[in-house]
């Protein structure tokens, strides 16, 4: 079986570069845009108690929605295509990088940031030198949550004509063919094992040196 997808696969492989292209392109412009959105908007609320609660309360109702259920709503609005895959795989990235930030920021001990008040520095001195250095490493915990669930998934953007490697899994599925299917699945969950590794790589090189752990 796996021999047989290796020749389906080097008999197809502009066919699967093409595919895997649109599969890392739709996947990282989606948590780029994700990333864009909600740490700003995780850091504005952070400090305020009630917009806080309620910015996370909505994080966690975006978190309860299937996937499918996202892509499923976005297509009578935007239509089948590129776009509409590229909204819903945002609309799912946004939860756990905005609550990580809220978390990251909130949890800075208030005891530094008085000490860095009474140093004489600005808000946004304490903001940019304190807090989110500290932060760091719970909003990048977020930000590699976000990456694993976008990678995966983006699977589901074949069903609303998104492209990538879902396409090769939903025509397995759809002509009973194994090998066709696992052309898709095993690229897709390889890239989400890289993309684990490598987002944590970047949350320990990122993490200041004094916080890392031993």
């Amino acid at each position: 079986m796996l021999a047989e997808a290796w020749h389906y696969l080097t008999t197809h492989l502009a066919q699967f570069a093409t595919a895997f292209g649109v599969h890392v392109a739709i996947s990282a412009s989606a948590l780029a845009l994700a990333a864009l959105i909600a740490i700003p908007a995780g850091i504005a609320v952070a400090r305020r108690a009630g917009a806080a609660l309620a910015a996370i309360n909505a994080a966690n109702i975006g978190r309860t929605l299937p996937s499918l259920a996202v892509l499923a709503l976005v297509m009578p609005i935007l239509g089948t295509g590129f776009t509409p895959a590229l909204v819903a795989l945002t609309l799912l990235a946004l939860p756990p990088i905005l609550t990580n930030t809220i978390a990251g920021i909130i949890g800075v001990e208030r005891d530094i940031v008085d000490a860095a008040r009474g140093m004489g520095m600005t808000p946004r001195e304490i903001r940019d030198r304190v807090e989110l250095p500290i932060a760091t490493p719970v909003i990048f915990a977020g930000l590699r949550t976000a990456a694993v669930q976008v990678v995966s998934g983006a699977v589901l953007a074949a069903f609303i004509g998104g492209g990538g490697l879902g396409d090769f899994i939903t025509a397995g599925i759809a002509m009973m063919a194994v090998p066709l299917l696992l052309v898709g699945a095993i690229p897709v969950t390889l890239l989400s094992l890289a993309t684990d590794f490598l987002f944590g790589m970047l949350e320990r090189r990122l993490t200041p040196r004094g916080m890392r752990a031993k």
